[in-house]
């Protein structure tokens, strides 16, 4: 029988971890020289620091924390390819904006009406 609310569980803690490692694996893949690599690259992050949030995090077993990396994986390039484009870099978030200057004809004074 399927154990749901295990599965629910396994399911919860694996978003978590894609958020995590989804930002570990942006920051370091700059070190590759071939995309191709990165995949490969993602699901190994994805599986090493699936164990170990889990041996730390949870009573989970070995086996039960490899699926939690491949659900990990698998839920980190389905947000990465939802956001892709979607989020503004980091400098052009802290750019500073040019103040919008109006000239005094063009302010409406509703007072002088």
């Amino acid at each position: 029988m399927l154990n749901l609310n295990f599965l629910q569980k396994i399911l919860a803690i694996s978003v978590t971890l894609s958020a995590i490692t989804c930002t570990f694996v942006q920051k370091t893949k700059k070190h590759f020289k071939k995309s191709k690599f990165i995949t490969l690259y993602s699901l190994i992050v994805n599986i090493v620091i699936g164990y170990l949030f889990c041996i730390t995090f949870t009573d989970i077993t070995f086996p039960t924390s490899l699926w939690v990396g491949l659900f990990s994986f698998l839920g980190a390039d389905t947000i990465y390819k939802t956001l892709e484009g979607k989020i503004a870099p980091y400098s052009k978030i802290t750019a500073k904006k040019e103040e919008e200057i109006i000239p005094e004809e063009n302010i409406i004074n509703k007072e002088a009406e």
